[in-house]
């Protein structure tokens, strides 16, 4: 499907989506093969290359394209792919990760009560499109846009989603954890914007663990070394593997890990068992594993990507239970990573206040929001406001209560 915007087609209320006088082609491509690896790459990584990361791994070409592959997103997922892109004289500027979702789940960004709201009101809710990384509640930038375009790119982008959602009836587009500079673009466009927050680690320029630790207060100082004495107590070792150390056989073990949290929290787990196996040929300088052995056996372990700046905890799981062992390898052993690596920050994914006072304090995530029936989006205007606020309050009140010193805490704010 394609269709053609130019720069005065109004879209978003009054407003004027600013582009240059050329003609733009928007296409929806139902598989990431039609875009093509080099294309989509060079709007959404142009600074890897050989010996340097992408800024996000969640967005390259081989992330995305696992999922699809692997059947972790597509029929009977509730995640269609419909990539987004735009075009000017047939070279692509700009794409996006682009879904038509039947349901709310694995977004992270919570709108249920919207959902029932518009359905009580005899309103149609899904499908919905969402512009956002399929099961994976990590910031990046979601208008994937080729350097030297990226005003025009993002705002052809909006456009074209915005009228797409118009012109197929849908409730509502949403795009979801995305950078607080899209955020306020989007807003300049029209856009709603939501405030939501994670708690993530930062890295002050530690030499070692021992460093982080002396920024904190004398109590949560020996918590956090007793923490971590008891979980290296559990019986055996742990290692920290990336690329060519990943084995076939540590994503057996992992299968079962993902397997005993995906149940318990999800009822299903979101990624098939092939998307390891993927994962093992495309991915796996992208990842590192922090894995849990005792008796010979894998007992444990979490799984973390890494992007030029960050380290980025998605999943962890066990099979057998060992006090404080979950922290020990998602948070403490990521924290070293990060420190050994020198990456800017831990972000440990959605949730979990616990995180709290081993040293992640709240940071602002972002999403943006547009719904066809204008007195619903009104509605959901006057709520966001509100919920900002709220928001704002709960970071300042849960920073107040971090493990740090009075004088890193302000370091931090």
């Amino acid at each position: 499907m394609k269709l053609t915007v130019a720069a005065t087609d109004k879209v978003l209320g009054n407003r004027k989506v600013g582009m240059s006088a050329q003609e733009v082609e928007i296409r929806i491509s139902p598989r990431i093969a039609d875009i093509g690896q080099a294309e989509w790459d060079a709007c959404a990584c142009p600074e890897a290359k050989p010996g340097v990361r992408p800024n996000d791994p969640f967005t390259t070409y081989r992330f995305l394209s696992a999922l699809e592959q692997s059947g972790s997103v597509g029929p009977g997922t509730g995640w269609q792919p419909q990539y987004l892109s735009a075009a000017i004289g047939g070279q692509i500027i700009a794409v996006a990760p682009m879904y038509t979702k039947s349901h709310s789940q694995g977004e992270y960004i919570f709108d249920h009560s919207w959902a029932h709201a518009l359905e009580r009101a005899g309103g149609r809710y899904y499908p919905k499109l969402q512009i956002a990384v399929p099961h994976t509640p990590a910031t990046g930038r979601r208008f994937l846009v080729r350097p030297g375009f990226e005003g025009s790119g993002m705002a052809a982008l909006v456009q074209g989603a915005v009228q797409l959602t118009d012109n197929n009836g849908l409730s509502s587009l949403h795009i979801t954890f995305c950078t607080q500079a899209e955020a306020q673009a989007g807003e300049d466009l029209g856009l709603l914007v939501r405030k939501s927050q994670q708690f993530h680690w930062r890295n002050n320029g530690f030499e070692d663990f021992d460093g982080f630790l002396s920024t904190l207060s004398s109590r949560k100082r020996k918590n956090i070394r007793k923490e971590r004495e008891q979980a290296q107590r559990f019986g055996g070792e742990i290692e920290v593997l990336t690329g060519d150390a990943i084995q076939p056989a540590h994503w057996d073990a992992f299968w079962l890990f993902y397997q005993d949290t995906g149940a318990r929290k999800w009822g299903t787990p979101y990624l098939t068992r092939q998307f390891f196996d993927i994962a093992q040929q495309t991915l796996r300088d992208d990842i590192v594993l922090v894995l849990a052995k005792r008796d010979g056996a894998w007992v444990a372990g979490a799984l973390n990507f890494i992007g030029a700046q960050a380290l980025y905890g998605r999943y962890w799981g066990c099979t057998e239970h060992h006090p404080f062992l979950h922290f020990e390898l998602c948070y403490y052993q990521a924290i070293d990573i990060a420190i050994a690596w020198k990456l800017a920050a831990v972000e440990a994914g959605a949730q979990g206040e616990h995180k709290l006072a081993r040293g992640y304090l709240p940071r602002p995530t972002w999403s943006l929001h547009w719904i066809r029936e204008e007195g619903f989006m009104r509605a959901v205007a006057d709520y966001l406001s509100q919920e900002r606020a709220a928001v704002d309050q709960e970071i300042d009140i849960l920073t107040e209560y971090g493990p740090f010193k009075r004088a890193e805490i302000e370091e931090q704010q």
